[in-house]
């Protein structure tokens, strides 16, 4: 398991000491992350009127909604992936049945070839015999 660790970060001109198992560069991270967020809604109009609850809530809320948005994004990533997972096990499972019909090609293919290598030789045979015959006719008739 990670030790837990200790990092002093700054958020919105404050330090604090964030602990964490995270790494120093996750918390820095994070830091930065609510710091970016702090700058933004300080460029709206209005932000700075608000009373500090005011402020802290819509940050919070700000947060909310970026995490859900990323929570969204992340199922429908999830989603097509498990899409593409299943199109990639229905690929295969052709490549698999395609691989057992070559192999079932193949040895038809072998067999058939098999027969025309026999017939070619009954047909050479049946060829001599053929040409032999009327020279054995001619033979039989000049005795």
């Amino acid at each position: 398991m990670s030790s837990k660790n200790d990092t002093e970060v700054i958020i919105n001109g404050k330090i604090y000491t964030l602990s964490g198992y995270e790494s120093e560069e996750y918390l820095q991270k994070v830091a930065t992350y609510m710091n970016n967020k702090i700058t933004e809604l300080k460029a709206m109009d209005g932000y700075k009127r608000l009373n500090v609850d005011m402020q802290r809530i819509l940050l919070e809320l700000n947060i909310a909604d970026d995490y859900f948005k990323a929570k969204k994004q992340a199922d429908s990533i999830e989603g097509e992936l498990d899409s593409k997972d299943k199109q990639l096990y229905d690929v295969k499972h052709e490549l698999i049945a395609a691989q057992i019909q070559v192999e079932s090609l193949e040895k038809e293919n072998s067999g058939l070839q098999k027969q025309i290598n026999e017939l070619q030789i009954k047909i050479a045979k049946l060829e001599t015999e053929v040409e032999d015959t009327p020279a054995r006719k001619r033979k039989n008739l000049s005795e």
